[in-house]
């Protein structure tokens, strides 16, 4: 199957970039989420998909999964404190679905971590509440 790529023109759209981001604390919306199962099949880890929303790194985004079924249980207490805090900072207290925490700002302190595997990744250190004087650009929808 083809796809009709007619109207397309490569030089009047920006490559995206999949850099990391530099190790900061940086203003973002979740812009989606999921639950899915493990590798393993033994658990269920909640996908987070995070919009930074400006600065140099404006639009980029950023990963994270919570581990909130595990077999090992600091696992799931370590992906339930990390929730908490993200309803915290979002100020959704009891979420009936991950639906009702995006599009609400917060920050997130990143940092950059090596694997053997996949090499450098960012990875999510802390969410934050956002300062309610913190100004966006006009196109993020809320």
């Amino acid at each position: 199957m083809n796809g009709n790529l007619t109207e397309f023109n490569a030089m009047a759209v920006e490559s995206a970039s999949f850099e990391v981001l530099p190790p900061g604390v940086y203003t973002a919306i979740i812009i989606s989420s999921g639950m899915e199962v493990t590798k393993a099949g033994t658990g269920k880890f909640l996908k987070l998909e995070l919009q930074i929303l400006n600065g140099e790194f404006h639009n980029r985004r950023v990963f994270d999964r919570l581990n909130l079924v595990n077999p090992n249980p600091i696992a799931t207490q370590i992906a339930r404190a990390e929730l908490s805090s993200i309803c915290r900072a979002v100020g959704v207290l009891t979420p009936q679905d991950s639906s009702e925490l995006h599009g609400k700002p917060l920050r997130i302190k990143v940092s950059v971590r090596i694997t053997e595997e996949y090499g450098e990744q960012n990875e999510v250190k802390a969410y934050l509440p956002c300062d309610k004087r913190a100004t966006f650009p006009v196109d993020i929808p809320f």
